[in-house]
């Protein structure tokens, strides 16, 4: 099983919940110029529609993920905005 190397440190948006260790979700992460779905694991449960950030791969269209928040959203603007 190969990992999947363009799609670690990319966020995506999960369309089924993670049950943590128990079970995996579904993710879908913009990569190589569109979308794809990956099944989800993670350590914790998240829950449909959380903004996630993948941080391995375990082959077959398999990922780890981990919750996350962009952390442009925290400067109250758009990148385009900036300069």
């Amino acid at each position: 099983m190969e990992q999947d190397d363009d799609v670690i440190g990319r966020p995506g948006v999960l369309l089924v919940a993670t049950r943590g260790p128990a079970a995996p979700g579904e993710v879908v992460v913009s990569v190589r110029g569109g979308t794809e779905a990956f099944l989800a694991w993670s350590d914790e449960p998240l829950p449909k529609g959380a903004t996630v950030l993948v941080i391995g791969s375990r082959g077959t269209r398999q990922v780890d993920v981990i919750e996350w928040a962009d952390p442009l959203d925290a400067l109250g603007g758009s990148p385009a905005d900036a300069g």
